[in-house]
C-alpha cells in the first residue's frame, strides 16, 4: 500500500517478528521498525522452560542480519514508553520518537508476581526472559532444593528440567488438582503420576502462610519447606499499560476485533497481549498464550494492516512436554459439555470435547513422543469444520479419525 510509509511494531517476540516478515512477504516496501525491549536478538521463549541437560541457550527466532536483509530496522534494548495517537508517534526509552502510519502492538504478557499478605516477594523468581532463565539454571545444581509455586504448564515443565539435573523439587498448588484451568482431569492425573515417578514432591490444595528471609516456606497447615531457590509460575498478565495510557479499549488484554484492530483505526494488537472474539466459539472473547497462536496472529495482523479483511478463525493449539510424555490440546476443551475417550494404548489417551449440540469444540491428547500428534491434528481439522462426529466412532480406535473427517459435516 503506497500510502503507508512506516509501520512500527512494538514487541520482537514470535508475534512481532512474524508480523514484520509477513509484511515483506506480502510485498510491503515501506519502512518497518521493530521495537525490542531486550538487548539480544529476538528469541524463542518455549525452550526456556525446556532446556537441554547441560544448560539453557538462546534460540534465535531471526538474527538481526536476516532482519536487516529484509530492510527491517530492529531497535534492541529500547522500550516503547508512550503512544501519542493524535501525533501518531511512539516515544522510546532512549529518547527517540518514531512516526507511524500504522502501529502493531505485540507486547506480550509477563509473569504474575507472587504476593504474601498483599506484598510482592522479590526473592521469589519468575521465568519469562532469557536473563531469568540463565540466572535460574545457574542455581539448579544437584542436591539443591527447588520449590515451585504453581502447578501449571511453566511450573511442571520447570520441575521436569530440575529433576533431569537431580535437583530436589517440590511443587505447591493451591487448587485441588494440577493444570486445573486447561487440562482435563484424566490427563492431568497421568501427568502428575509421571512427575511423581520422576521424584517430584507435591503439596496440592495447599496455601502458603509465610516465606522467611532464608527461603523457608510455611504452609497454612503448618508444613515447613526449606528451599535454595523459589520460583513462581502462577499465570501471567497481559502487558496493557502502554495501550491503556493511550486510551485504547481494554478487556482481558488489549481489546481487538476479529481482524486484530483496536479501538483506534490505525493501531492493531496481536499475540498474548490481546483478546479477540472467536467465530468458532460464538464470538466469545478469548486471549491465547501459545507459540503457534503468536505466529498465526502475527501473520494475520500484518495482512489486516495491508488491507486483507478475512477474520481470524484459526483453531487454538498448544503443546507441553513432560519427560517422555507429550501433551497436545486443540480447540477449547473448556467449552465442551460432554467428553468422549479414545484409548490407543496404556500410555496414549485422546479426549474429544463436544458441546451440547454434539459439535466438536476441543481435543486433548497425551502420549509418548509424537504418538498423538497426527490424531490431534485431525481433530483440529474436525473442529475447524465445525463437525458433529458420531460419538461411538470417536471412541473406537479401530475407526480412523481420517475417515471420520472425510464424512463429517458441519
Amino acid at each position: 500500500m503506497s500510502d503507508l510509509r512506516r509501520i512500527v511494531i512494538i514487541g520482537a517476540g514470535e508475534c512481532g517478528v512474524r508480523a514484520a516478515l509477513t509484511l515483506r512477504e506480502d510485498f510491503y516496501d515501506g519502512a518497518i521498525d521493530l521495537i525490542n525491549g531486550e538487548a539480544t536478538d529476538p528469541y524463542e521463549r518455549p525452550p526456556l522452560s525446556k532446556p537441554e541437560s547441560d544448560g539453557v541457550f538462546l534460540k534465535p527466532i531471526m538474527g538481526s542480519d536476516r532482519l536487516a536483509s529484509e530492510n527491517i530496522t530492529l531497535h534492541c534494548d529500547r522500550r516503547a514508553v508512550q503512544i501519542d495517537k493524535h501525533a501518531k508517534t511512539v516515544a522510546l526509552s532512549n529518547g527517540d520518537s518514531l512516526f507511524y502510519d500504522r502501529l502493531v502492538l505485540a507486547v506480550g504478557a509477563r509473569p504474575r508476581k507472587f504476593t504474601v499478605d498483599g506484598l510482592e516477594r522479590d526473592d521469589v523468581r519468575v521465568l519469562r526472559t532469557f536473563t531469568d532463565a540463565k540466572a535460574l539454571y545457574e542455581q539448579l545444581k544437584p542436591g539443591r532444593h527447588l520449590t515451585i509455586i504453581g502447578g501449571g504448564f511453566i511450573g511442571l515443565e520447570l520441575a521436569a528440567a530440575a529433576r533431569y539435573r537431580d535437583v530436589e523439587t517440590t511443587v505447591i498448588e493451591v487448587a485441588p488438582r494440577l493444570l486445573g484451568r486447561a487440562v482435563p482431569v484424566d490427563i492431568a492425573a497421568r501427568i502428575e503420576a509421571r512427575h511423581r515417578a520422576a521424584g517430584v514432591n507435591f503439596q496440592i490444595g495447599k496455601s502458603i502462610s509465610s516465606i522467611n528471609s532464608s527461603r523457608v516456606i510455611t504452609l497454612a497447615d503448618g508444613i515447613v519447606i526449606s528451599s535454595d531457590v523459589i520460583v513462581a509460575g502462577i499465570g501471567s498478565v497481559p502487558n496493557i499499560e502502554i495501550a491503556e495510557a493511550a486510551g485504547l479499549l481494554i478487556d482481558n488484554g488489549i481489546a481487538v476485533d476479529e481482524h486484530f484492530r483496536t479501538s483506534d483505526p490505525d493501531i492493531f494488537a496481536a499475540g498474548d497481549c490481546c483478546s479477540f472474539p472467536h467465530s468458532l466459539y460464538g464470538l466469545k472473547r478469548i486471549r491465547l498464550e501459545s507459540w503457534r497462536a503468536a505466529q498465526e496472529q502475527g501473520a494475520h495482523v500484518a495482512r489486516t494492516v495491508l488491507g486483507v479483511t478475512e477474520p481470524y478463525k484459526a483453531v487454538p493449539w498448544f503443546w507441553s512436554d513432560h519427560y517422555d510424555l507429550s501433551l497436545q490440546i486443540a480447540g477449547m476443551p473448556s467449552e465442551g459439555a460432554n467428553t468422549v475417550m479414545r484409548s490407543l494404548d496404556e500410555e496414549t489417551l485422546l479426549l474429544f470435547h463436544l458441546d451440547e449440540a454434539g459439535r466438536l469444540v476441543g481435543a486433548s491428547g497425551l502420549g509418548l513422543g509424537n504418538r498423538i500428534a497426527r490424531d490431534v491434528r485431525l481433530a483440529e481439522m474436525l473442529i475447524a469444520k465445525q463437525a458433529h462426529p458420531d460419538e461411538d466412532a470417536l471412541a473406537n480406535p479401530e475407526i480412523s479419525l481420517k475417515s471420520i473427517l472425510s464424512t463429517a459435516s458441519g
